[in-house]
């Protein structure tokens, strides 16, 4: 069994948030430098040089990539045969987020009551998932999740028979009613099956994916490769203003399903598709 004080998972949050914010990852960075030698459209293509700009601006002066620095979602695989000991684990991962999101700079963007509206001040709570996994280490991943891309995302309790002809029609619809909002070009994660709760955790993960990696499944890598040119194929193009890239990819998670169910979900993400990992 091995002690780990919740300080350093404390700590690890703090770095990681103002690092999600500020840095775009290697793999974002190269999808939007390939969109923007492929884009068709002049607007597009400016559009897409001016974001990787802003990245590189961003990395260089320490500014967050968007003034929007989101929820502080937090995935947590941890050991178990880790003993975690000096304080509460919740505790200590809103501390991290508030150190982070103020000593950072960052906008402060959770309300305490989702009807009242009052601002929390320091970006808490932060939401928050764990998986108790095999060994003795602790995997933090930060994954900031803006207030635009969210309100896009949609969840639907599909019929057995719809199949795959349902998902895909019900993930194109999605893409094509978000239009411009979610800031394209987006990254498109897909949850299907599992429960209603469970399919929306899987859209949620699929976003932390690096870009450009294939679905270990042939069958889900095909639909995700025939989603991604459906999707680019609707002409929203870069920030909704027409163009061959509306997406840099589609990831799809699965998990077994009732008989009688096929929930899916889509969570979308902006191009600022922030994630950062640690392992403890």
């Amino acid at each position: 069994m091995r002690n780990l004080d919740v300080k350093e998972i404390k700590n690890a949050v703090k770095t990681l948030v103002v690092k999600a914010n500020q840095e775009l990852s290697t793999d974002i960075l190269n999808a939007l430098k390939v969109a923007a030698n492929n884009e068709e459209s002049e607007v597009g293509k400016k559009i897409l040089q001016r974001v990787i700009e802003n990245a590189q601006i961003a990395k260089d002066e320490e500014l967050p990539i968007c003034q929007d620095t989101g929820t502080a979602v937090i995935f947590l695989e941890i050991g178990q045969d880790v003993h975690l000991v000096g304080g509460d684990l919740h505790d200590a991962i809103n501390q991290g987020v508030r150190e982070g999101y103020s000593e950072g700079y960052l906008r402060k963007s959770i309300v305490k009551d989702p009807l009242n509206r009052v601002n929390t001040g320091d970006n808490t709570p932060a939401v928050v998932h764990i998986d108790i996994v095999p060994g003795d280490r602790v995997k933090i991943t930060v994954a900031p999740k803006g207030g635009g891309s969210e309100n896009m995302s949609q969840l639907k309790m599909l019929k057995p028979a719809d199949g795959v002809e349902g998902v895909k029609q019900f993930v194109i619809d999605t893409v094509r009613q978000a239009g411009s909002n979610p800031c394209p070009p987006i990254i498109v994660g897909v949850g299907i099956g599992g429960t209603f709760e469970k399919a929306a955790l899987l859209a949620k993960k699929a976003l932390l994916r690096e870009v450009g990696t294939q679905n270990p499944d042939p069958f889900y890598n095909s639909l995700e490769r025939e989603l991604l040119e459906m999707i680019n194929n609707l002409g929203i193009g870069p920030q909704g203003l027409g163009g061959r890239v509306t997406a840099l990819a589609v990831h799809i998670e699965t998990y077994p399903t009732h008989i009688a169910s096929l929930p899916v979900a889509v969570n979308l993400n902006c191009h600022v598709a922030r994630h950062e990992t640690v392992i403890l």
